[in-house]
């Protein structure tokens, strides 16, 4: 046991306290048991919270691990709780400005037990010295890591939610979902928060919660307009999801690059941006049913007159019941291979149960009428996702534009090509411009090579295939608050409903 005394050096830095011309001599002979600290009680307080915590955050478990391992205090010492814990609490205090509760961050539960500590306010019961320190030392943990983990990489983790938000199919054992979110990104490792909890052993909780806050200048706006007096109830829940996406510490940024494409669902455009130029086009995402992923990668090819490979879905879904019909195939100039010896199948040996099997792919010629249009704007993923043209141009007159299985259709395609061309060869662009409205129908893209060619096509004007050098970056995001092409932050409906699912989610800080 020691005698509580010494605890009193930790008001050294609070000027006018009527403590502080007090020395220890002048304690010398306290012998009162509610001034007496003993460290089993206090360990013994600490694990009590712990048991009675059943918050479920990283950060939750990460201070529950911590003292679960027998590691040294953090907050506690010799001298009682120091200046440390005014530190974090000046961080804490603000967290109504982010949209949060403070309860959510024991900030009330941290500044009355500090209070009762320095004022000497303790009892025999729930506020016995121990328990004050206890409860002091573990809440202190636990707020400080939730509010570092959540300012330096966000309070959700979208490839979580996002990824588990729609089922793709499922069974009475395994349930599988759509991928939507495969932009790479930091995370909480274990190292971050060894880091952080060395840095209050350290005594750098300052210089680390403000490294931590985040970067965007969007954030910064955005979190000017959420505290703006002017700004009603309503508004704030949009505000604050639009600053969580700028929490998110992503690999790459846009702004990280001179010359980039950049698609925002919610706004159903494209801009495709090259130092102060800046192309901007409608565009067509996913439906509600089949929505557009957000992801980033680097446009590397542009394929004129592609084939489509018609996803299994449509297959089962619109082609399946068309077995046997062979003018429907010419219809719509589709084909069957087999993927296997990669030969064609006659029409009118297209049976359901050819089309069934996943050894057989339907193909839409390319050419006037493809769903992919004349151009398509290939890039690495995960969801066979890509940028391109469209034979159905009405769809960009439409307001809500989310019409297509995931992929982006692009309203003005040509300039598009024309923009990713790092040289702007006049030839290239030439043959991209009579490849896009040629009568390419003779030219065997189903396999078959008895095709007649139109007397009017000039096969040396004709291009398949360019490569885009270097390779352009590409971001599809989903931003319901962004700044216009004039830097002003404009509004966008929330059109797969992301905004409440990330706001439900807040309910953890709210």
């Amino acid at each position: 046991m020691v005698v509580v005394a010494a605890v009193f050096a930790s008001c050294r830095d609070h000027a006018g306290h009527p403590y502080q011309s007090l020395t220890l001599d002048s304690y010398s002979d306290i012998k009162v048991s509610e001034y007496k600290l003993n460290s089993t009680k206090i360990q013994e307080e600490i694990n009590r919270q712990i048991r009675s915590d059943v918050d479920s955050l990283t950060a939750d478990f990460r201070a529950r691990s911590y003292y679960l391992r027998k590691k040294p205090w953090l907050w506690i010492n010799r001298m009682g709780v120091d200046h440390r814990a005014d530190t974090l609490l000046s961080f804490l205090d603000r967290v109504d400005e982010l949209g949060f509760s403070k309860s959510k961050f024991r900030v009330q539960k941290i500044s009355a037990d500090l209070q009762r500590f320095r004022n000497l306010d303790f009892d025999t019961m729930d506020n016995e010295i121990n328990k004050v320190l206890g409860r002091l030392e573990y809440n202190l943990t636990k707020a400080y890591l939730r509010y570092a983990t959540g300012q330096r990489f966000g309070f959700i983790n979208p490839k979580y939610i996002f990824n588990k938000l729609d089922v793709h199919d499922s069974d009475s054992v395994h349930v599988s979902y759509r991928g939507l979110f495969a932009i790479p990104m930091q995370h909480p490792k274990a190292s971050f928060f060894d880091g952080a909890l060395r840095k209050v052993y350290n005594d750098s909780i300052s210089e680390f919660l403000h490294a931590v806050q985040p970067r965007s200048p969007l954030y910064k706006r955005l979190l000017a307009r959420l505290n703006n007096p002017e700004t009603n109830m309503a508004e704030k829940p949009k505000i604050m999801v639009n600053m969580e996406r700028c929490r998110w510490r992503l690999n790459e940024y846009p702004q990280q690059y001179a010359k980039y494409v950049l698609v925002n669902v919610p706004s159903f455009r494209l801009r495709a941006i090259d130092g102060d130029s800046v192309l901007s086009m409608r565009i067509g995402c996913g439906t509600l049913e089949t929505k557009t992923p957000l992801l980033s990668s680097r446009i590397k090819r542009m394929d004129i007159n592609p084939q489509w490979i018609i996803p299994r879905s449509i297959i089962e879904k619109s082609i399946l019941n068309h077995a046997g019909d062979s003018s429907y195939f010419a219809r719509h100039r589709y084909f069957v291979r087999d993927r296997r010896t990669g030969k064609t199948v006659s029409p009118n040996r297209i049976s359901r149960a050819v089309l069934e099997d996943r050894n057989f792919l339907v193909i839409q010629e390319g050419g006037e009428g493809n769903s992919l249009g004349r151009i398509i704007f290939r890039f690495d993923n995960g969801f066979s996702i890509y940028l391109h043209d469209t034979s159905s141009r009405g769809v960009f007159s439409r307001e809500d534009r989310g019409v297509s299985h995931g992929c982006v259709r692009v309203e003005r395609p040509f300039d598009l090509a024309v923009f990713l061309l790092e040289d702007k060869d006049p030839n290239i662009i030439k043959r991209i411009h009579y490849s896009m409205h040629a009568d390419v129908s003779g030219l065997g893209m189903n396999g078959r090579k008895d095709k007649v060619q139109p007397d009017t096509l000039d096969r040396r004007k004709v291009i398949g295939s360019v490569s885009v050098e270097p390779q352009v970056p590409v971001f599809i995001t989903y931003y319901t608050l962004y700044p216009n092409k004039d830097g002003e932050i404009e509004e966008f409906s929330d059109v797969y409903g992301y905004d409440k699912v990330i706001y439900r989610y807040f309910a953890n800080y709210r």
